[in-house]
C-alpha cells in the first residue's frame, strides 16, 4: 500500500529545498564599489543569505545579520544579532536602530547589500516619531488577528514605520544599493516581502486608514493622528537603487509538482497567490477534491492538488492556531472522512502561527480519530486551536527552523 502521508511529506521537503537562497544570492551578487560594501541582512533567510555573501564576496565586508531569536550561525564577517519574532519587542527596535545607524555611515562611493526575507518586518521594528513602540506592536497584532491578508497588514506596518517603506535606504543617502529578496508573499511585490524596507512604497497613509476603517481596529490618537497628516516624500534618494527577488514560491512549487509527476500523479497545480479566510479556502480546495474523487473530471486520479499564498485568520478564540492548521482542520471537517483523500499544509519557515510547528497532515479517518480521544474538532476550529488537535492526534508536521521562507504550501492527494 502507498504510503499518501510520506509522499506529502517528501513533496513538502522538495518544496523547502528548493526554496534554499544560497545559490541565487551567490548568482546574483553586485560588482564591489571603490567605497566600502556593507551587509544588512534581514528574516529567516538572513544567515544563510549573508553566509553565500560571506563565502563569495573578493574584497572586505562589514555589516549587521537580523535573524529570528535562537537561530545558529557560522558567520565570521558580519555582525549577528537575534530579534523577536513573529512578534516584534524592544529587541526588534534595538534592531531597527543598528540597521538605521549602519546604513547613515555609507557615502556614494559605497555600496550597501539588502538582503531581506520573510519574518523582516517583525525583527526590525521601529515606529515613527510620536507613536509609542507598544502601540505600534498591539496595533500590528490587532491587524494580524482580524483577518488582513500581508498586502493590507503591511500596508499597515510601512505607514507607521521609521524604517520600513523605503526608509532604510533613505537613511543610506547616496549609497549604491542592491536588495536580494527571497519572496514570501502572493504575486512576488519586493514592496510587501519584509514590508520593503529598501523598496519605495507605493501605499500611503489614506490606504493605512482604509484597512484599519475595514476591520474596525481600535486606532490609537496618536496613530490617528499620524495618518490624518499630510503624507511624507517616501523617495529613496540614490538613483543607483536595484532589486532582484532571487527565490520565489513558483520555484518550490515547480520542485514538487516535477517529483509528484516522476511518480505518477497527476497534478493540478492552483497557484502561489491564493488568500482569503483560511477555513473559507478550505472549502474550496475541499470541493475542488470531492470533485476530482467522483468523477474525475477535473483532473484524473491519481491526483495531487498543489497551492500557495498566505491566508489570513480571524481571531475568534484563545487557541493555539496558524493558517495552516485552521485551513487542515476546515478541510478535514468539510471533506467529511471522504476516503482516499489525505492532504499537508505548512509554512516553508517551519512555523506556522506562534509556535515552532510547521503544519500538519490528515487522512480520511482524521476527525474520527479526534473524537475518539475526546475532541470536539468543530470547537476546536472556532476556538482557533487547531494545534492542540494536531498535537494530540501526532500528525504535526516538525521542521525546526529552515533558514528560508517562500510562503505556505499545500498539497492535497487524491487517489
Amino acid at each position: 500500500m502507498t504510503d499518501d502521508r510520506a509522499i506529502l511529506r517528501e513533496l513538502f521537503g522538495l518544496a523547502v529545498e528548493a526554496a534554499n537562497p544560497v545559490t541565487a544570492v551567490v548568482q546574483a551578487l553586485p560588482a564591489p564599489p571603490r567605497g566600502r560594501t556593507v551587509v544588512i541582512a534581514v528574516g529567516k533567510a538572513a544567515i544563510p543569505m549573508a553566509r553565500a555573501v560571506e563565502l563569495n564576496w573578493p574584497g572586505r565586508l562589514e555589516g549587521l545579520v537580523i535573524a529570528p531569536q535562537g537561530y545558529a550561525h557560522d558567520l565570521t564577517r558580519l555582525e549577528v544579532l537575534h530579534a523577536s519574532h513573529p512578534v516584534p519587542d524592544q529587541s526588534s527596535l534595538v534592531a531597527a536602530d543598528r540597521a538605521l545607524a549602519l546604513a547613515a555611515t555609507l557615502g556614494p562611493d559605497d555600496l550597501l547589500i539588502a538582503l531581506i526575507s520573510g519574518g523582516a518586518s517583525a525583527l526590525m521594528s521601529k515606529p515613527v516619531p510620536g507613536i509609542s513602540i507598544a502601540e505600534k506592536f498591539a496595533l500590528v497584532k490587532a491587524v494580524l488577528g482580524c483577518g488582513a491578508n500581508i498586502a493590507e497588514l503591511n500596508c499597515v506596518r510601512k505607514q507607521i514605520s521609521a524604517i520600513k517603506g523605503g526608509r532604510l535606504a533613505r537613511a543610506a543617502g547616496p549609497a549604491r544599493i542592491h536588495t536580494l529578496a527571497l519572496s514570501d508573499v502572493p504575486g512576488d511585490d519586493p514592496a510587501i516581502i519584509g514590508s520593503g524596507p529598501t523598496v519605495p512604497d507605493p501605499t500611503r497613509k489614506a490606504d493605512a486608514r482604509a484597512v484599519l476603517a475595514r476591520y474596525r481596529v481600535p486606532v490609537p490618537a496618536s496613530v490617528a493622528q499620524w495618518l490624518e497628516s499630510p503624507d511624507e516624500d517616501r523617495s529613496i534618494l540614490s538613483p543607483a537603487t536595484q532589486t532582484h527577488v532571487i527565490v520565489s514560491p513558483r520555484q518550490s512549487f515547480m520542485a514538487a509538482r516535477r517529483r509528484a509527476e516522476a511518480i505518477g500523479l497527476h497534478v493540478l497545480y492552483l497557484g502561489d497567490r491564493i488568500e482569503g479566510e483560511a477555513r473559507e479556502v478550505a472549502k474550496v480546495h475541499a470541493a475542488i477534491a470531492l470533485e476530482i474523487a467522483t468523477h474525475g473530471e477535473t483532473a484524473r486520479k491519481p491526483c495531487l492538488l498543489l497551492s500557495g499564498g498566505e491566508t489570513s485568520v480571524t481571531v475568534r478564540g484563545k487557541g493555539r492556531g496558524g493558517r495552516n492548521v485552521e485551513f487542515l482542520l476546515g478541510l478535514a471537517m468539510a471533506l467529511g472522512g471522504a476516503p482516499g483523500i489525505h492532504a499537508l499544509a505548512a509554512d516553508t519557515d517551519g512555523i506556522d502561527g506562534m509556535e515552532p510547528i510547521a503544519g500538519a497532515l490528515i487522512g480520511p479517518a482524521s476527525l474520527d480519530r479526534a473524537r475518539a480521544l475526546g475532541l470536539d474538532p468543530m470547537a476546536c476550529l472556532a476556538s482557533n486551536d487547531a494545534h492542540s488537535l494536531f498535537e494530540a492526534l501526532g500528525d504535526q508536521v516538525l521542521t525546526g527552523p529552515t533558514h528560508t521562507n517562500v510562503n505556505d504550501f499545500r498539497a492535497i492527494l487524491i487517489r
